[in-house]
This record gives C-alpha cells, sequence and structure tokens, in this order.
C-alpha cells in the first residue's frame, strides 16, 4: 500500500456536490469539509493507525479494512468497482463517525472540540434567556443507527435538534452520551451560571396562575353569596 492523495483519485467518483471539499488532498481533510459536517472534528492520523483505539470496531463496520484503507489514504491493490468504492465509501464515514466519538474525549479531541465551541461552530441555544450561549453536539445513546444528533446548552442543561436538516441526519453515537459533559469537566470555566430567568405567561399582564386565583376566589364569593340569598347552585 502506498501514500497518496486518494482524495484526488476518487473526487470525480463520490456522490459528494460540495465544490470546497474538491480542493481536499486527503480523506479526513474532505470529510471533514464537506457540507452537512461541520460538527466533526480530524482525527489525528496517529490516532487511527494505533489499532488499540480501534479495539472491536471491525467487528461492527462492513469493508472494514478497505474503509480503513480509505479514511489513511492508502489505495487498494486492487481497483474497486463503482459498485465496490461506493460501499467502502459508506463504511469509511460509519468507521470515522466511530472513531470520532472515541478520540473526542481524548485530550487532542477536547482541545479541537473545544476550538469548535469557542467559535459557535454548533450553533446557539435558542432559548431567548440562554443569551446565544453555544451548543455541543451529544447523542442521547451510545448506540449507533438508533437517534440522530442533539445540541446541549450547558446554560438551561437542556437539548435541542439542529436546526439544519443534514445536521439531523447526524447519527448521535459519533459523538456519544459522554462528550459534553466530558468537555465541561476538564473546562470547568466554560459552564455559565444557570439561567435564573423563566417565561411567565401572562394575560393582560397578569400571571397565569394569578388569574386562576383570581377566578376560584370569584367563584367561591358568588357561591357564599347565593347561600346568603337562598339561591340554589344550579339556578
Amino acid at each position: 500500500m502506498c501514500r497518496t492523495r486518494v482524495r484526488d483519485c476518487i473526487v470525480n467518483e463520490l456522490s459528494s456536490t460540495d465544490s470546497d471539499s474538491e480542493y481536499c488532498k486527503y480523506w479526513v481533510e474532505w470529510f471533514t469539509y464537506a457540507e452537512g459536517n461541520e460538527y466533526f472534528c480530524d482525527v489525528d492520523e496517529e490516532y487511527i493507525l494505533d489499532r488499540f483505539n480501534l479495539t472491536n470496531l471491525s467487528n461492527d463496520v462492513p469493508n472494514y479494512l478497505q474503509a480503513l484503507e480509505m479514511i489513511t489514504d492508502r489505495l487498494p491493490e486492487k481497483a474497486l468497482s463503482n459498485e465496490e468504492r461506493e460501499q467502502v465509501e459508506r463504511s469509511a464515514r460509519y468507521l470515522y463517525g466511530l472513531i470520532h466519538a472515541r478520540y473526542i474525549i481524548t485530550t487532542q479531541g477536547l482541545k479541537k472540540m473545544l476550538d469548535k465551541f469557542k467559535r459557535g461552530d454548533f450553533g446557539r441555544c435558542p432559548r431567548v434567556y440562554c443569551h446565544q450561549n453555544p451548543l455541543l453536539p451529544v447523542g442521547i445513546t451510545d448506540v449507533p443507527s438508533q437517534k440522530g444528533v442533539k445540541l446541549y446548552c450547558c446554560r438551561c442543561e437542556d437539548i435541542y435538534n439542529p436546526k439544519s436538516r443534514r445536521h439531523n441526519m447526524i447519527d448521535g453515537a459519533f459523538f456519544g452520551t459522554s462528550f459534553p459533559h466530558m468537555l465541561l469537566q476538564v473546562y470547568p470555566a466554560l459552564k455559565p451560571a444557570p439561567s435564573e430567568q423563566r417565561y411567565v405567561p401572562r394575560i393582560f399582564g397578569f400571571k397565569l396562575n394569578a388569574i386562576a386565583e383570581l377566578h376560584r376566589w370569584q367563584d367561591e364569593q358568588r357561591e357564599e353569596q347565593k347561600k346568603r340569598l337562598g339561591i340554589s347552585s344550579t339556578t
């Protein structure tokens, strides 16, 4: 196997339409710059090549060896047909996602995701009283192919669906359930004070619960008045 600029060889054979990605030299670079993959960071090649970090992944990923070769920019000795290449490409995306979930809770991975968090790459909390607090991607299960990625706000401590349909299609297991909380444990200064502001529903300036109490009091006073006047409550 030889090191090569695999992206230059396959750019015309893959289904991606992202024009910017056509200028990338390597698969990981192309993948992370592709439209819809903005949440992902680039996993260091040294991490990918360490077999210890890939323990048990070969059992979960079809075409594992070919997918790993594609991710690490090593072309197979035997040319693949278009159909075979599409299958390997799907497996490579899946494998990279599983590796990514492990990588982002390492020291180096946390640093890279911290930079993306500070830039607001994952979006901002839509809740008004969170004041545009940046979000973090999180999975609600670590089992792949179950649920899409969600976005966690460390101010209101709630999760939201991504705004983009492309981001909604990302597997939540590619980020895992632990990542945002691990990041905040390592960098506690990132966590803002919880928002104490809450929206209070009102009608004509009155809180709804206050209006309900007023209505109950009025009903009670009306019933007492009827009793004093000897009027039946069914009248």
